[in-house]
């Protein structure tokens, strides 16, 4: 037996003989997931689980983990975890068989047992939970997950619901779920449906062995969205420093705005290939000391990508994009000191931007009034997830188990064609799903709700892959969830067109991430007019201005400008900040367009704040419809 001592614990050589010790073993777990388990954490250079105790609360990190299942009928039964680790993970255990030769597999019984006995028929060869490669076998691992996960929910709720649910197949290969919200309902594949399986072969990168070394010292760190929110939040600051600094030199704060979206797609495209690599901070360098050009090449530059087409200003031929956000192609003169301040904004790795709070972050910086407090009101992606998945998320995973479970009825049957129709036609309800919400600012809930659906349409794809069907085959035809699936509502108008961009820097992040470097097809970006510009509670046909007795403008406070109060130190409105009164014309109920699901965090106005924050007129008519 091999002895993995301290220096060859994160060492190639070690992972190597490892590889090569369990490569060829027999298929039962029970004899073997221990030891595999235990030699596998001396890899990955990790202390091995720790002797169990009578006191379950003390059991923090072994194996065989005690926890009880309470059945509906009020009774409770026993379960075990195969491997537990408290905050980290869950580990289910199984055991997979190579495909036996003829003569062999005619001497033996269906490897296609999904079930979680892990008795051995007396007399037979030891087997395990199906045959490596098979339908068997992607149906032995699920029910290898989904049994992992009820261990989640057995738990006792002071432990916390641990971020990851893993799935070894012994001597194969280790599947990984994670759920950062910690809400332990929705474990999906980690990072995504076609990278969370690390086979044994792969356990010589070093990458992958970091990747788990994480997953048991220190799983958070592993939440994409932490990252990225350090990362966006630099990005942010940078753009808000930039828009100080074009608005001072005397440019509108909706040009600036304009301006800046336009810049900020375009430094996403390049970081994901969209454009030639570097192309536009390349471009940008190239502008210092000659920034009278600037509106010009920039101009040049947007309007070949607005059509597609031979950029003279990248010297390549560019995607056509379209979609609205380049029909505009102004461009602003700059100082050297504000190329100063787009270049190093450029420079920034766009592709670890996180949507989820890049919209309200962008809103930040592009709002003066907003500016001094960046950062301080988005909110944390755990806390949208919390709405969205138990709202939208849940519902369809449960109409997906249960379309699995029913192709995988018709496969064990021999009937894969009828199977693959089965998931084709889930993927064809996934891609008409229809999310609302009416108040949806820069469109953080409706990113998370895009997000989780472009995962879930990744495991749909896998699935047809397994049943014989060519995975992507209806991507490429142009059935995939888009952005278009996700509509919003939103009273301020840059807020709902930053809305828009997000939802499409998010998909086309999740492009990047399970397509590699195929490009999206043409137009990059499309006309869905998902996101309106509208008022979500009243409809009416126009605003008038309200005017007193001598026919001059009737003012009110602006509903969010703020001083301190000299005696109290408290805020209290600042009444100097005055806008006109307006009063709708024809008021009416507003019209929501049709949806499967509602979600959105809407703003709200006590009764007794509504006349200050809303003004009298549309106050009344509100009351009115």
């Amino acid at each position: 037996m091999k002895a993995f001592d301290e220096s060859e614990e994160n060492s190639s050589g070690a992972a190597d003989e490892f590889i090569r010790r369990w490569e060829s073993s027999a298929a039962s777990e029970r004899a073997n997931y221990q030891l595999f388990l235990s030699e596998l954490c001396d890899v990955l250079g990790v202390a091995r689980p720790e002797p169990a105790r009578a006191d379950d609360s003390q059991n923090a990190y072994v194996f065989e983990r005690a926890v009880k299942f309470q059945n509906p009928d009020g009774t409770t039964s026993d379960g075990r975890i195969d491997l537990y680790k408290r905050g980290a993970f869950v580990l289910e255990a199984k055991q997979g068989s190579e495909r036996l030769a003829p003569s062999q597999a005619a001497q033996s019984e269906s490897l296609f047992d999904v079930s979680s006995q892990r008795s051995e028929a007396r007399g037979r060869r030891k087997k395990g939970a199906a045959v490596r490669g098979t339908q068997g076998w992607d149906v032995a691992m699920r029910a290898a997950r989904g049994q992992a996960e009820q261990y989640v929910r057995a738990l006792p709720v002071e432990e916390g619901n641990p971020p990851f649910v893993v799935v070894v197949d012994v001597g194969y290969s280790i599947e990984l779920y994670a759920d950062f919200s910690r809400a332990g309902k929705t474990y999906v594949p980690y990072p995504d449906a076609r990278k969370h399986r690390i086979l044994l072969a792969d356990l010589n990168a070093e990458a992958n062995r970091e990747l788990l070394r994480l997953i048991w010292t220190d799983p958070l760190a592993l939440d994409p969205s932490r990252r990225s929110a350090r990362v966006t939040k630099e990005v942010a600051e940078r753009l808000a420093a930039l828009a100080t600094s074009l608005e001072r030199a005397g440019h509108k704060t909706e040009s600036v705005a304009n301006f800046l979206m336009r810049a900020i797609f375009t430094m996403f495209a390049e970081d994901v290939r969209l454009l030639p690599a570097n192309g536009f901070t390349s471009l940008l360098e190239s502008l210092r000391g000659n920034t009278a050009i600037f509106p010009d090449m920039l101009g040049a530059l947007w309007a070949t990508m607005n059509t597609g087409g031979f950029s003279t200003v990248l010297k390549e031929k560019l995607l056509r994009f379209n979609g609205g956000l380049f029909e505009e192609t102004d461009a602003l003169p700059v100082s050297p000191e504000q190329l100063a301040l787009l270049i190093e904004a450029s420079r920034a790795d766009w592709r670890d931007v996180e949507p989820a709070i890049f919209g309200t972050l962008l809103e930040s910086a592009l709002d003066p009034r907003e500016r001094h407090n960046l950062g301080a009101h988005y909110t944390p992606r755990a806390y949208v997830e919390r709405l969205v998945l138990p709202t939208v998320v849940e519902p369809l995973r449960e109409e997906w188990n249960e379309t699995l479970a029913a192709a995988v009825v018709q496969a064990k049957a021999g009937d894969t064609r009828s199977a693959a129709e089965e998931v084709k036609a889930f993927h064809r309800r996934l891609c008409k799903v229809r999310v609302l919400d009416p108040a949806c600012g820069t469109g953080n809930f409706l990113y998370v709700t895009l997000e989780h659906l472009k995962r879930l349409e990744g495991e749909v794809l896998d699935a047809l892959h397994e049943f014989g069907e060519a995975q992507g085959i209806l991507e490429d035809a142009g059935m995939t969830v888009d952005p278009g699936q996700l509509l919003g509502l939103e009273v301020n108008p840059r807020a709902a067109a930053i809305a828009d961009l997000v939802l499409w820097i998010g998909y086309l992040q999740w492009h990047f991430r399970t397509r590699g470097e195929a490009q999206p097809p043409e137009p990059v970006l499309k006309r869905f007019e998902n996101i309106r510009h509208a008022d979500a509670v009243l409809a009416y046909e126009r605003l008038e201005i309200v005017r007193d007795d001598a026919g001059g403008e009737v003012t009110r406070w602006d509903g969010r400008t703020q001083k301190t109060h000299p005696a109290t130190g408290e805020l209290i409105p600042d009444e100097t900040a005055r806008v006109t009164l307006m009063r709708p014309v024809n008021p009416r109920r507003a019209e929501w367009p049709e949806a499967d699901f509602i979600v959105g965090n809407p703003p709200f106005i006590g009764n007794s704040r509504m006349r200050g924050a809303l003004g009298d007129g549309y106050v009344e008519a509100l009351r009115g419809i």
